[in-house]
């Protein structure tokens, strides 16, 4: 009789009513993060709704009195509008009579926002300018109708966020006590954030709208994850513009919410660190070369590549001559829509603008390189979903949290885990 070993039943195979860690640490995150509606809800009020800043687009976007865009933070839509003052307003999407979403276009052009359901009527800046029947409706001689004495326009107007504007970047925030935008960043993270958006004036290439279905946290994990991308994408390990033998830099903020991942690219083809990598094919050659003819640019300052995470809301990327904002948008605990919105700069040459635009083919949806990161999202939701007792292992590089000056580590998604519990444990 031939003996078989027989593994050991999983501890615990039970769905625990709250979330369960192994340690203080952070390095091994429970399933149960990125399953739980209730958990999802808290989520929002802590990290969209309150004490943080969230994208909501680029001044390039409206860049007239009158130009709007629907945009969403969290799960609350908004109106970013530009007054005929110049400046920029956000309002939340909800009509301040009976709660309609009134506004169904994405972009456009109005002098105020109309209800369709009574046709109360508002400014770009989100007051409320007229009622219809507000003194009631003289019929034979007699007045029917018509609101209380005491209402007061003044009182009904939209809900207004801060903003937050810097190099031509709009942030905004339903919490009106929150810290600067400029704290809210740090030094660091700025340092980044400035480096890309110097005050060159923007222009608007183009727009990608992907579902994922999977958690949001997981698109932050993604670009916190200096792991997968040599491994995963075969373009990146390929042709040298993302590999662990590239000369790189990983940054945090002091909370270690937000991060910058800073790479140089390197040579093509084969080292001694990817022929062994699955994802490497040395026959792999390009129908059209000028996806590799990148041209650095003088802001570079020496890295070929710098992707930022800001903590909740948004990417920031520029991956040699692409250049894009990514807004991630939750739609419950299992799945995010990703938006991403492809600029250059108004002083771009037509040539450097075509090239944007090709090396933009690299990511978004059907992206060369990003369709790998939305399949690997989606089945790894599947596998939290079918096994929430369960918890992913984050251990590459140690247990601790630290800036890092190569990609062999997981430490960023340590760290974003390090605040996300202290905010979410917080009573």
């Amino acid at each position: 009789m031939t003996e078989q070993s027989v593994a050991a039943p999983e501890a615990n195979p039970t769905f625990p009513s709250g979330i369960h860690w192994e340690s203080d640490g952070t390095s091994r995150i429970p399933f149960m993060a990125y399953t739980g509606d209730e958990l999802h809800k808290k989520e929002l009020e802590r990290f969209f709704y309150k004490n943080h800043w969230c994208y909501v687009g680029l001044e390039a976007e409206i860049p007239n009195h009158g130009d709007f865009k629907r945009t969403v933070i969290g799960e609350r839509s908004v109106i970013m509008a530009r007054g005929g003052d110049g400046e920029i307003n956000v309002v939340e999407n909800v009509c301040a009579h009976r709660g309609m979403q009134f506004c169904r276009e994405r972009h456009g052009n109005k002098k105020g926002f109309v209800c369709p359901y009574h046709q109360w009527g508002y400014n770009l800046k989100g007051d409320l300018l007229g009622v219809p029947f507000r003194r009631g409706v003289r019929v034979d001689g007699k007045v029917n109708g018509g609101m209380p004495e005491d209402f007061k326009t003044a009182d009904h107007g939209l809900k207004k966020l801060k903003v937050a504007t810097r190099g031509g970047v709009v942030f905004a925030s339903f919490d009106h006590d929150i810290e600067s935008f400029e704290d809210f960043m740090g030094p660091t993270i700025l340092g980044y954030f400035d480096r890309l958006f110097d005050g060159r004036k923007l222009t608007i290439l183009g727009y990608n709208r992907q579902r994922i279905p999977g958690n949001w946290k997981l698109m932050q994990e993604n670009i916190k994850d200096p792991y997968h991308p040599g491994l995963l994408h075969t373009w990146f390990v390929t042709f040298g513009l993302w590999r662990a033998d590239n000369k790189s830099e990983l940054k945090m903020d002091a909370h270690h919410r937000h991060a910058a991942m800073i790479s140089t690219r390197g040579s093509a083809g084969k080292s001694e660190q990817v022929t062994q990598v699955s994802s490497f094919k040395e026959s792999m050659e390009l129908n059209d070369p000028r996806f590799l003819d990148i041209v650095p640019e003088p802001w570079w300052g020496g890295p070929t590549a710098v992707m930022m995470t800001i903590f909740p809301s948004v990417i920031l990327q520029q991956q040699v001559n692409s250049v894009s904002t990514r807004h991630i948008q939750p739609v419950g605990h299992g799945k995010f829509d990703f938006v991403w919105t492809h600029f250059g700069f108004e002083e771009d040459t037509p040539e450097m603008t075509q090239r944007r635009l090709r090396q933009a083919n690299l990511f978004g949806p059907a992206g060369f390189v990003s369709a790998d990161d939305g399949e690997v999202i989606e089945f790894s939701q599947q596998g939290f979903e079918q096994k929430p007792f369960h918890r992913t292992l984050a251990e590459l590089g140690g247990r601790g949290v630290e800036d890092t000056d190569h990609m062999v580590t997981e430490t960023l998604i340590r760290g974003m885990y390090k605040y996300w519990r202290k905010v979410m444990e917080e009573k």
